[in-house]
């Protein structure tokens, strides 16, 4: 990264953070708070800017220091591996009578089209604030344009993160062949047009084998990638290409079928690891049936053994968690009006956590710029 905010962003993501920190510091789900709770990397990030690597230090610093002044927990192996009480998974339809599992819980999200994955995050925090959780993070980013199973954690859930992320996933989706957009989807304009009709079911169904296994794939421009300090979604805005390096994924299947309809369309159902981008997938197929394509539909079904079908609508799970908190927590509300007071008396005595809110409003708007 070649700034301090830039380190600081990439804490929001769990893949960008485990390249700042080790892997297992940053699967902890306690970076951020690190981050604040560090004197010296708090100077870095509002003071004048340091060297990079230096700020990096400071970062991966904080994170072993934090992780070393955890209390071990009294099950720990003798091998120190952690046996903590696994998060409760709510799903739909009702909300749990015991509020406080939300201190370590797993909360199964249909995202719906058009938002982005840290809207569905912010909207659970709102909640989560009543009930003096301070910790939500989702477990693997969704496109706005795509829908279904987004995993958020809550509390201590929050460590969960790290393995949802490294989980199988499954896909749903529909490819257009003939036409190609820059971003592979519809999120792009077509730019490119070619002759589809002679592509047979049978040619379809052959080149989708090809695809399964162990293969390699070379990330699509318009991606959260870094290059030399720079997202790569960015650079592709500005009408820059760069080379990528084709990177191994498993294609564990990869079932296709026309549309009925519609010729030109081919429904997919796709089991995939970490790290596999879908558009690129539809993309290849096509190109190897001579012609080009894009996603018009993208769904994500699962995420190891959890399911879309589990999964809450936002605002029925948002309506039922505020009225499970005026009827068991009446006194958060009461609270609400007494802490806008006191946020207001500590100005920039607020100091960290009003960081923290001004950063995470500040990457809210930088996605919504670049939706």
């Amino acid at each position: 990264a070649g700034a301090p905010e830039d380190i600081l962003g990439a804490l929001y993501n769990a893949e960008d953070a485990a390249a700042v920190a080790t892997p297992a510091a940053a699967g902890d789900g306690d970076l951020l708070e690190s981050l604040y709770a560090a004197d010296d990397l708090a100077a870095a990030i509002s003071g004048p800017r340091r060297p990079a690597a230096a700020v990096a230090a400071a970062v991966a610093a904080a994170a072993v220091n934090e992780d070393q002044q955890q209390p071990s927990s009294p099950t720990s192996s003798a091998g120190g591996s952690s046996t903590r009480a696994p998060p409760t998974y709510v799903r739909k339809p009702e909300i749990p009578d015991d509020l406080d599992v939300f201190k370590n819980a797993v909360l199964l999200v249909d995202k719906p089209k058009t938002w982005t994955s840290f809207d569905a995050c912010n909207a659970i925090k709102k909640a989560m604030q009543k009930l003096g959780v301070k910790k939500v993070g989702h477990a693997g980013t969704l496109d706005p344009a795509a829908t279904g199973l987004l995993i958020i954690c809550t509390g201590s859930g929050t460590k969960s993160i790290e393995s949802f992320m490294a989980a199988h996933k499954e896909y749903s989706g529909t490819l257009k062949l003939g036409e190609g957009t820059p971003t592979l989807d519809a999120e792009g304009e077509v730019n490119e047009s070619l002759p589809w009709e002679h592509i047979t079911d049978e040619q379809i169904t052959q080149a989708a084998q090809k695809l399964t296994g162990d293969i390699e794939q070379v990330p699509p421009m318009f991606s959260a990638l870094h290059h030399n300090g720079q997202r790569l979604h960015e650079l592709a805005r500005a009408g820059v290409t760069v080379e990528r390096q084709a990177r191994p994924v498993t294609i564990t299947r990869f079932d296709v079928h026309r549309d009925p309809h519609d010729k030109q369309l081919v429904h997919f159902y796709v089991g995939c690891s970490k790290g596999t981008y879908i558009r690129t997938l539809g993309h290849d197929l096509a190109t190897s049936l001579g012609t080009t394509g894009h996603l018009v539909a993208l769904r994500r079904e699962a995420i190891g053994d959890a399911r879309v079908d589990d999964a809450w609508d936002v605002e029925t799970l948002m309506d039922k968690l505020f009225a499970a908190i005026r009827e068991r927590r009446p006194e958060a509300f009461n609270r609400e009006a007494g802490n806008q007071g006191n946020k207001q008396k500590r100005g920039r005595g607020g100091g960290r956590r009003n960081r923290k809110e001004q950063h995470q409003e500040q990457l809210q708007e930088q996605q919504q710029e670049q939706q």
